[in-house]
């Protein structure tokens, strides 16, 4: 009797503990005039609920609460928004204390002079800086000339090969932006480097535990290397700079005059991890999935082939791709914008109050993130008919698409990603010579994830042959 007694109370000790700990963060985060909303488990909030569902958890919370409702997610009180109108208004304002939340284990191992990071005149002059390396002039007179010499180069001898194209698009990915950072140090460092930064992405998007063992952990390891590796390129070049000239953006970053864009070394260091880490999955997943669709879409890929083949029709096979040429590309660039739309690289982005604020009449305490969660505009029925089907001949038939006030594959305001031509022109060049080249089938059962980062969790494989 004593014992079921004993147990009884245990029970409900457990019971009183689990409760309190369920209603811990609501109690903590307490405040008159919050947006509705839950909270969840203390630490952990709502996060596995919010990685295991993703959008369907969004979409739940939205039907109950309305467009702006509080959560916790990635470790931090957070306002989701979903109201197209008022996420415009969020990214426009910057200056109105809205400004870059990212998780802090991005900060952390991204660097604190990374382009997310920062703010006022420390964005304005690091993304000067970044826009000098890879803004469109840029991209014009230096960089399509080497994005098609390398592109080349690592799309040979594909034929009667059975590949992972998830592999390939992340390899190009790195290959080409490494090799456009450092060119001259790539035969040297490179796989000592790719190793390091394979745990460096993982860690950006870790929880920041740090634990030996742990992503994060890791991450922040994988920084440490990385930057010693730069060190001692940097160094090289320093005492050597009288006798040899490097072309490329490292270079560029140290022998830069422009006191308005100079950076000293760490800002040097997080500038290239910043450049690397942000174009490497969206520049990689775009790719992968743009032939996955091509694939399911014959007309598609069969007008894409022919724009191409027209770019190729009066060059020679060792001709590069041009400036011209490019723009030309009318329905590739269509295709690009179809596949972010459809796949949805970007979720959305993350902002931080900075100062209680009133959104939409409801209180956003200083230090709280908003969610800007810009998923859903990609399948607004009246933006986009029939939004889940892949049709990229409605960025030719609605050419206003891409300046509509909604338009955010790209970020928004101030934020609008620097590299955003330099991307395009890579994917371009990309689907250049693979359609040209090439043509696949796939093999096995392919299954594409799609949230919390769109990915082929056991690969996207494929039989290529070539096409003439």
């Amino acid at each position: 009797m004593e014992g079921l007694i004993l147990i009884s109370w245990l029970a409900f000790g457990v019971l009183c503990i689990f409760l309190f700990l369920l209603n811990w963060n609501y109690i903590r985060y307490s405040k008159k005039g919050l947006p509705p909303g839950t909270m969840g488990w203390p630490f952990f909030g709502e996060t596995l609920k919010f990685l295991e569902l993703g959008p369907e958890f969004m979409k739940r919370q939205r039907t109950r609460y309305g467009n702006l409702f509080k959560s916790h997610i990635l470790g931090c009180p957070t306002v989701v928004c979903m109201d197209p109108e008022l996420n415009r208004y969020i990214l426009l304002n910057e200056a109105k204390g809205l400004v870059p939340g990212y998780p802090q284990s991005s900060l952390d191992i991204l660097g604190k002079h990374n382009i997310a990071a920062v703010s006022g005149f420390a964005h304005k002059q690091i993304r000067g800086s970044a826009m000098l390396l890879i803004g469109p002039s840029t991209v014009k007179e230096q960089l399509l000339p080497k994005i098609d010499k390398y592109m080349r180069l690592f799309l040979q001898n594909w034929d009667g090969k059975a590949i992972d194209i998830q592999e390939k698009s992340q390899e190009m990915a790195f290959f080409l932006s490494f090799n456009q950072i450092l060119e001259d140090e790539s035969s040297v460092i490179y796989e000592a480097f790719k190793a390091e930064f394979d745990k460096f992405v993982v860690g950006t998007i870790s929880l920041p535990i740090n634990l030996p063992g742990t992503n994060y952990y890791k991450g922040l390891q994988a920084r440490k290397n990385i930057i010693k590796l730069l060190t001692e390129v940097i160094i090289s070049r320093r005492a050597a700079s009288s006798t040899f000239h490097h072309d490329d953006m490292l270079n560029s970053l140290l022998a830069n005059e422009d006191s308005s864009y100079k950076l000293n070394d760490e800002e040097i260091y997080d500038q290239i991890m910043t450049i690397l880490n942000s174009g490497y999955e969206t520049l990689s997943t775009t790719s992968m999935m743009a032939v996955k669709y091509l694939h399911e879409h014959p007309k598609a890929l069969e007008e894409i082939r022919e724009e191409h083949f027209m770019v190729r029709h009066n060059k020679s096979l060792e001709q590069p791709i041009d400036w011209n040429d490019y723009k030309s590309m009318r329905f590739t660039r269509a295709v690009i914008f179809e596949t972010l739309r459809l796949a949805t690289v970007v979720n959305g982005v993350l902002r931080k109050a900075t100062k209680d604020m009133e959104l939409n009449g409801f209180l956003i305490p200083k230090g709280w993130k908003i969610y800007v969660f810009t998923r859903e505009i990609n399948y607004d029925p009246y933006l986009y008919p029939e939004p889940f089907k892949f049709n990229p001949w409605r960025w030719l038939q609605d050419t206003s698409l891409e300046s509509h006030s909604y338009f955010f594959l790209f970020g928004g305001g101030s934020r609008l990603c620097p590299g955003k031509e330099l991307g395009i022109v890579t994917i371009s060049v990309f689907l250049h010579y693979f359609v040209t080249r090439y043509r696949w089938e796939e093999i096995g059962e392919n299954k594409i994830r799609y949230f919390p980062r769109v990915e082929a969790p056991e690969g996207l494989h494929m039989r290529v042959m070539k096409y003439q």
